[in-house]
């Protein structure tokens, strides 16, 4: 069993962090700033199957009309570049059009001209060496002629071998790319089928060979696709629901970056006996040794003989605290100091463990918490036919988003402090006493972050819906507060990491994705009525 809240009582309630003043009379944050939109503007967008084709014309048709190019050249020029529009008229400007077409494999001159002298005459094919009727040969941008049975089998056997996307001339030592339409016309009349699947080649290197397209990772998957338009540093919400990191297509992780992430997923496997000694379904109640199992977001928990302790750390509280501090406790912060002189791999354990714990208990409580918001529905049904009847409770269902977007975040700042502040990722780049004041520094900001999560998580698992009209009013400026600062303390978190800890560091490595008050951005639909446009 356990009792969750720090302190016995609501008059033990009280928070210190500048949001409400002395008396708590007033809230100092204006409640019409207690909703947070992001104010940058969209960057990612969601591509259907049926819309994909749409999709690649829109970067097509902007090719070819800035560049004056056929639509198989501007092609052809857009997956050399990967799709990127931008560094395409880049290298434009800075080396022209001459040089950007060539390094591309793409011949300017007009083929008509090669084939006018063939017109009367039959014309041998230097693959096969019979001679053909100038209607029985094709001649490709680059010049050279070769009969279409030679040209017909080449092409078959290099989209068999899946290198559609850029076949070049089988000339030799010629690199030019071959039209795509005299491809599709040559194949076509062979095998149908061969066909579309070199459409659908040419199709989806729009996604493969994109590096701001990438395929939802959804399992099984729902056949979406997603573009970043700004940074490909980010994370987004598929139209199926998924949230993931574009940048590496894995779940969304930060503050962690995608390689602190790679080698954390294979730490936990790695140790998994480890892990599930650390992350046993109950804690020893410090007093008395019974089990106690937690089944609810707040990691303040007591036991049936009345010891209150901490779930993160098992220790002993006393009945001496508030919910912004507990007396002369803090256990967030990871000190070295009180590891036992052991072997170093012993130690390596204590550390891991520590973090690895704190990770997992955050994310079993965001995991309990999904179930708050049937509870808080249930609240507000009530307050609304009550005695409290308000216009507006969106005070609670922002309180709740507020609560998981920041207790997601606060769970993967574990992963990234094992690996900010220990082993071998940074060890060249920092000394021992810059690493000492960079850890600080962030534990003051995470236990921060923590403690405002831990109080807006009490608030809201209070039976307010029972209260007399005054102190759901007292109930709701708290709540509505909290949210507030625990937005503020997420942006801080956010800035400690971007100018105090990476920005000063020579790495290019690890890049977090942007913190965004509204949560991970959910992609938008990237055309109107695409599918008509496919048709």
């Amino acid at each position: 069993m356990e009792d969750y809240g720090y302190g016995g009582s609501d008059s033990d309630d009280e928070y210190c962090d500048g949001v409400y003043d002395d008396d708590h009379d007033e809230c100092q944050e204006d409640e019409d700033e207690q909703k947070y939109y992001c104010t940058r503007p969209p960057s990612c967008k969601f591509i259907r199957k049926e819309s994909l084709l749409a999709a690649q014309k829109d970067d097509l048709k902007r090719t070819m009309d800035l560049l004056s190019l056929k639509e198989h050249n501007a092609r052809t020029l857009l997956m050399h570049y990967r799709w990127d529009v931008d560094n395409v008229l880049t290298s434009f400007v800075e080396k022209g059009k001459e040089h950007l077409c060539a390094k591309a494999g793409i011949s300017l001159t007009d083929s008509s001209s090669f084939s006018s002298s063939h017109v009367l005459t039959d014309t041998t094919c230097e693959i096969c060496y019979n001679e053909f009727p100038t209607d029985e040969m094709t001649t490709m941008e680059c010049g050279h002629i070769f009969c279409d049975e030679c040209w017909t089998n080449y092409f078959i056997v290099q989209i068999n071998e899946g290198k559609s996307r850029r076949i070049t001339c089988m000339a030799y030592q010629c690199y030019s790319i071959c039209d795509e339409g005299k491809i599709r016309n040559l194949v076509i009349a062979r095998d149908p089928q061969l066909s579309d699947k070199f459409e659908r080649f040419l199709l989806e290197s729009y996604i493969e060979d994109n590096r701001r397209v990438k395929w939802c990772p959804s399992i099984p998957s729902c056949g979406n696709a997603i573009r970043a338009e700004n940074d490909e540093y980010c994370e987004v919400e598929c139209l199926c629901g998924l949230q993931f990191c574009f940048s590496c297509s894995s779940e969304a992780h930060s503050p962690c970056s995608c390689l602190m992430w790679e080698l954390w997923l294979r730490k936990c496997q790695n140790d998994s006996e480890t892990g599930d000694w650390i992350i046993a379904n109950a804690k020893s109640c410090p007093k008395c040794s019974k089990p106690v199992e937690k089944n609810g977001g707040c990691n303040l928990v007591r036991c049936i003989c009345g010891q209150p302790f901490c779930w993160l750390c098992g220790g002993a509280t006393g009945l001496a605290h508030t919910w912004t501090r507990i007396a002369n406790h803090a256990c967030g912060e990871y000190k070295k100091d009180l590891e036992p002189k052991t072997a170093n791999s012993e130690n390596d354990i204590l550390r891991y463990s520590h973090y690895y714990y704190r990770y997992k208990s955050h994310a079993q409580s965001l995991k309990a918490e999904e179930d708050l918001i049937k509870r808080l529905r249930q609240k507000m049904d009530i307050l609304e036919s009550g005695e409290f009847v308000a216009k507006d409770n969106s005070w609670i269902t922002d309180g709740f988003t507020r609560l998981t977007l920041s207790r997601r975040i606060l769970c993967y700042t574990y992963p990234f402090a094992f690996f900010m502040f220990g082993g071998v990722l940074f060890k060249n780049e920092m000394t021992q006493e810059e690493t000492a004041i960079k850890q600080s520094l962030f534990e003051y900001h995470q236990q921060q972050l923590e403690k405002n999560i831990e109080g807006l998580s009490m608030f809201l698992e209070k039976p307010f819906e029972k209260y007399p009209a005054q102190e759901v009013l007292e109930i709701r400026m708290k709540i509505i507060a909290l949210t507030s600062a625990t937005n503020n303390l997420c942006e801080k978190l956010y800035d400690c990491i971007d100018n105090e800890l990476l920005g000063p560091l020579q790495q290019t490595t690890h890049i977090i994705a942007p913190y965004r008050s509204g949560g991970v951005e959910k992609a938008s639909e990237i055309l109107e009525n695409c599918s008509t446009e496919t048709g």
